[in-house]
């Protein structure tokens, strides 16, 4: 049942991103003109990187760990719960990797 959770949730993080770069690739063709599919292109394999670099929020983690380490507190864990099924690597694996793989297909 969690394989489910974790594939329904990598599949809506995948729509949502592709509509939100969709419509960003539309504007930035009416402002500056070109073609959309290869803007299209570049623009998911931007998102992918970044889901890629930033899908299990390490990187707020690390920028919080001198302030946390000024006040006296414990590094922050991970916790069970929350409502994510899907790790850092599976964000990856599901999500950005296949949003740059349609990148470049698209680019190409």
């Amino acid at each position: 049942m969690t394989v489910v959770r974790g594939l329904r949730e990598a599949l809506l993080l995948f729509l949502i991103a592709a509509v939100l770069v969709a419509v960003a690739a539309a504007v930035w063709v009416a402002v500056d003109g070109g073609d959309y599919t290869g803007r299209l292109g570049i623009a998911l394999m931007v998102v992918g990187a970044l889901f890629g670099v930033t899908g299990d929020l390490t990187l707020s983690r690390i920028g919080m760990l001198g302030p946390r380490a000024t006040f006296g507190l414990a590094p922050e864990r991970e916790e069970a719960g929350g409502g994510r099924v899907l790790t850092g690597v599976g964000i990856f694996l599901f999500v950005g990797l296949p949003l740059i793989l349609v990148g470049v297909l698209l680019v190409t």
